[in-house]
């Protein structure tokens, strides 16, 4: 579940690009590569279900609750983390331009930006020439940098839209990258109970996912509205925005 929402929004961002377009999005001659389609559809169906039912209402429930100024830290503090998962897999693909960046976001927004509360880093960046824009970098793209396919499209319980490459690399960011759910915590700071404690990590991933979440909900609408299959439309958009990222096609910002 913790994933699920990662990658149902940055699915959702490639959607917003596609709305004029989504009879035709994506498709090559041969088609999508889903030979799973009637399981992928079931298990569609059954994410569908439990955003609806469970993590729709909570994320409104705290778009509710939350000041808007109190939700761009949280947003800021769970990007900081996310430049960790950035960081690691910028160094295994030799980019040391975005590996530079990410290093540096962490720095000083960990430090100046009080634990990455505020993004002093992005700030530098629209005052001068220096570059601190956010990356997307996952370990599903560094496979793609290295020349792994994708494999058939895939739809995980709870975690949404994938591809046999992409739930490889959902492992290893979890395990080994990611600070929230294992990651350089669990690596580098194992002897440190607190951090690697269930009691710390389980609310701090509940939020995260929905911060997320709320961050989605108008755009959601727009893609219901749009999309006369769901299912083929978040598809070819999934589809779309990883061959994309794997490109490096994206221009540095907040992906």
């Amino acid at each position: 579940m913790i994933n699920f929402i990662r990658y149902k929004a940055a699915v959702l961002v490639c959607c917003l690009l596609l709305i004029g377009c989504a009879s035709t999005a994506t498709k090559n001659q041969n088609g999508p590569n889903d030979p799973l389609e009637p399981m992928n559809r079931a298990v569609f169906n059954f994410n569908e279900m439990v955003d609806n039912n469970v993590l729709e209402p909570a994320a409104r429930g705290y778009k509710w609750v939350m000041p808007d100024p109190l939700e761009l830290v949280v947003g800021n503090f769970f990007s900081n983390l996310n430049d960790v998962v950035v960081l690691g897999n910028s160094i295994l693909q030799l980019n040391y331009e975005s590996a530079l960046a990410s290093g540096a976001r962490i720095f000083v927004n960990t430090t100046f930006g009080l634990f990455g509360l505020i993004d002093i880093a992005s700030d530098i960046s629209a005052a001068s020439d220096v570059n601190l824009n956010k990356r997307n970098e996952d370990f599903g793209q560094t496979l793609g940098r290295y020349g792994v396919a994708s494999g058939p499209y895939i739809v995980l319980p709870f975690l949404g839209p994938s591809s046999i490459r992409d739930t490889f690399g959902i492992a290893v960011d979890s395990f080994f990258m990611d600070p929230v759910t294992q990651g350089v915590t669990g690596v580098f700071l194992k002897n440190v109970s607190y951090l690697n404690s269930v009691s710390l990590r389980l609310p701090v991933a509940t939020a995260r996912t929905l911060h997320t979440r709320a961050q989605w909900l108008d755009t959601e609408k727009t893609v219901d509205e749009a999309a006369l299959d769901k299912y083929e439309f978040m598809r070819d958009a999934y589809i779309q925005r990883r061959i994309s990222l794997i490109n490096n096609s994206d221009t540095p910002e907040t992906k």
